[in-house]
């Protein structure tokens, strides 16, 4: 193929031929004329040249056809020679240029070609980029409804499933902290001892649901999106898929529920290679949630996939297992603040199962109508408003801690979920407040604070009522100890 330099030369090569001939033409004209006019004054200086005129008058006189036909071959033939000449020059130039011009034509349509069927074998040869995504459909029909009525039979269905079907136990708060967490975030933190059940939690609900939980473990060395998404292999021209990656695709065209269990997430920075994650899921707008996942867009990729991007599909939650030890990272404030936290510390005493307990398939549709109505059925009584308000002028004073605009939104609507799963309004502020308020506290030097803890445990009593509040007060008191 040419390239456009190489034209360039070409053309350049043409005009300095052209000139060359030009020139020669020029000088073999010059000579042929300078010699007649040297002839011419040669038969001048010697009286040869009239000589000859006289004679050729007399023969011209003598024999006047003949004489009108030699001047006429003298005069015409010469104007036609040079007629012709000029016309066959220009003649040749036309050819030459509309061959040129017809060669450039064809030279364009070949290397046209070329390209093309260049194109179609680099294609061929590189195939689809993502193969296992090809396989998955980008939209189902509407799963059916399982027709639950409310959320608290939603937690005892499935207590009842795990207990009868996979030998797990698990209390009627922690189920319901499980289910109302469900409904305030998408990402959750089950954290605890370990053999406390928080992988089987996720799993035992990915299961009563009939889509099962996908489970990630989490490697040491993670540090960036590639390692959830995976990536583009340069040297095989395929991309790695994940098992993340491909039920997020899946995800976008299902009515179903999706859990993506990140097995042990603090055994690296979960900031790090989940930053992504928690800045999209703080978009208000789940359609405008898109994760890069090539940096260009083939005609081949799958079409789910928008300008090498995957959409976070609303109805996927992020559940991670965390382990509190030497071996594994602090998670990070920008962490806690954005996720609802179960604390599984103590296995529940095991209980006997209602016969065989049948998975209840609820679909996202679904679960978002229950959520939203149990949110418009129960608001924060204006008692416990007044309380919160309190309490929180009490810690900015005496902690300099206080619980932005997000947490506020996330204890009302957690509180009112909560309620609707059967559970008490105390019961649920008790829990929210310990977890996601005065956990702040492991922040401070609370060797400094002991005396402050201990008060701020008596204030919650009082400001609560005697009795209540027991892992707020349970909080305090155990900080108060370090």
């Amino acid at each position: 193929m040419k390239t456009e330099e190489h034209k360039r030369k070409k053309i350049r090569r043409r005009g300095r031929r052209r000139f060359v001939l030009s020139v020669m033409l020029l000088t073999a004209v010059a000579l042929v004329a300078g010699s007649l006019v040297a002839v011419l004054f040669y038969l001048m200086s010697n009286g040869t040249l009239e000589t000859m005129l006289a004679l050729l008058r007399d023969v011209f006189l003598a024999q006047e056809i003949n004489s009108a036909l030699i001047i006429f071959w003298a005069l015409v033939i010469p104007f036609l020679l040079a007629a012709l000449l000029i016309l066959n020059t220009v003649r040749r130039r036309k050819f030459k240029y509309y061959r040129r011009t017809w060669e450039d034509t064809v030279q364009l349509a070949v290397e046209a070609e070329q390209r093309a069927s260049e194109k179609e074998r680099e294609k061929a040869g590189r195939g689809h980029r993502f193969s296992a995504l090809y396989d998955i459909p980008v939209r189902t029909p509407p799963e059916r409804e399982s027709g639950i009525s409310s959320l608290a039979e939603l937690c005892r269905r499935f207590r009842l499933y795990a207990a009868a079907e996979l030998h797990l136990y698990y209390t009627e708060a922690q189920v319901r902290e499980f289910v109302a967490s469900l409904a305030v975030s998408r990402i959750i933190i089950l954290q605890g001892m370990s053999g406390t059940g928080k992988t089987s939690l996720a799993y035992a609900f990915g299961e009563f649901l009939g889509n099962p939980s996908t489970i990630i473990p989490v490697q040491p060395m993670w540090k960036e999106r590639s390692d959830l998404l995976g990536y583009y292999n340069e040297f095989t021209k395929k991309y790695n898929e994940t098992a993340l990656l491909r039920k997020m695709y899946e995800a976008n065209g299902q009515d179903k529920i999706y859990l993506a269990v990140l097995d042990e997430m603090n055994i690296a920075r979960v900031e790090y290679y989940f930053a992504e994650f928690l800045s999209l899921l703080e978009i208000p707008d789940p359609e405008l949630r898109y994760l890069e996942v090539v940096s260009d867009s083939w005609e081949e990729d799958p079409d789910g996939l928008k300008d090498g991007r995957i959409k976070l599909p609303e109805n996927m939650w992020f559940l991670g297992t965390a382990n509190n030890d030497d071996s594994t990272f602090a998670i990070s404030d920008k962490v806690y603040d954005r996720a609802m936290i179960v604390d599984l510390d103590s296995r529940a005493a095991p209980f006997g199962g209602e016969g065989e307990q049948q998975k209840v398939p609820v679909t996202f549709p679904e679960f978002t109508r229950l959520a939203e109505s149990a949110r418009r059925g129960y608001e924060l009584t204006r008692r416990n408003e007044r309380r919160l308000k309190a309490l929180d002028d009490y810690l900015i004073e005496t902690f300099q801690i206080t619980f932005g605009n997000r947490i506020l939104r996330q204890i009302r609507a957690y509180i009112s979920v909560y309620v609707s799963c059967g559970g008490e309004e105390l019961e649920a502020l008790d829990d929210i407040l310990a977890k996601k308020v005065l956990r702040k506290l492991a922040n401070k030097d609370l060797s400094l604070l002991r005396g402050e803890l201990e008060e701020a445990s008596k204030f919650f009593e009082t400001l609560f009522g005697d009795g209540k509040m027991p892992r707020c007060r349970e909080t305090l008191l155990r900080a108060a100890k370090l």
